[in-house]
């Protein structure tokens, strides 16, 4: 009796970066590990530290069967919303993996449409797969080392809101910023922060009535 080899599973785990950020892109990751070729230390990118990240990313990219980064725009985000800019940028990494996957695990509680793409395989979505699912956890690596790779290089181009040191997020520094000078091409227009700055800026007014209050 002959036996069939059953072909080898090739599990891609799916994960964003910059879902929440004031500015910047959304990216997205996909990766196919290689169990042949094992990474310890695999975890959430948010609980790792910047160093062990770009130490780890390196090792994806290397021992990884196939890996693939895509993002969506600011005009993407603002246009679809932020949710469907990040299936967007999930359906691009997909399609850019040079290996197809029999099995698609996603991060989260939503997926995005994929049946147009006919992959051919099943899709699940994992509530906190990035700290549970070694290749959702290669790809939120990915995903956030590109991510803030971009945005350092970004700040050179959009100088006074230190892009660099905070990455889009709305920290303090971004905030007051926002309300010294006008929004950059990479700002969403759609997120509140950044409207409110946006609408204060062409009608002074607005800043004015902001600016007072009930005593």
């Amino acid at each position: 009796m002959k036996v069939t080899e059953r072909p080898p599973s090739r599990i891609a785990g799916v994960d964003e970066a910059g879902r929440g950020p004031l500015a910047g892109p959304v990216v997205a990751a996909a990766v196919i590990l290689n169990p042949r070729r094992r990474i310890e230390g695999l975890a959430d990118s948010k609980v790792l530290p910047p160093e062990e990240r770009e130490r780890l990313a390196v090792l994806i990219r290397a021992r990884a069967l196939a890996w693939s980064v895509a993002w969506a725009d600011r005009d993407e985000i603002d246009n679809l919303n932020i949710l469907g800019a990040t299936f967007l940028a999930m359906r691009r990494a997909l399609l850019g993996l040079p290996v197809c996957p029999t099995h698609i695990k996603i991060d989260g509680n939503q997926l995005p449409r994929l049946n147009d793409l006919n992959l051919g395989c099943k899709v699940q979505a994992i509530i906190e797969g990035d700290a549970t699912v070694p290749a959702i956890s290669a790809a939120s690596i990915l995903a956030k080392t590109c991510r803030d790779a971009m945005m350092q290089n970004l700040d050179r181009c959009y100088p006074g809101f230190h892009l660099g040191a905070h990455k889009g997020y709305s920290t303090p520094a971004h905030l007051e910023a926002l309300r010294e000078r006008e929004p950059s091409p990479l700002h969403r227009r759609s997120f509140s922060p950044v409207r409110i700055a946006f609408d204060a800026l062409n009608d002074p007014q607005l800043e004015l009535l902001a600016g007072t209050g009930d005593d």
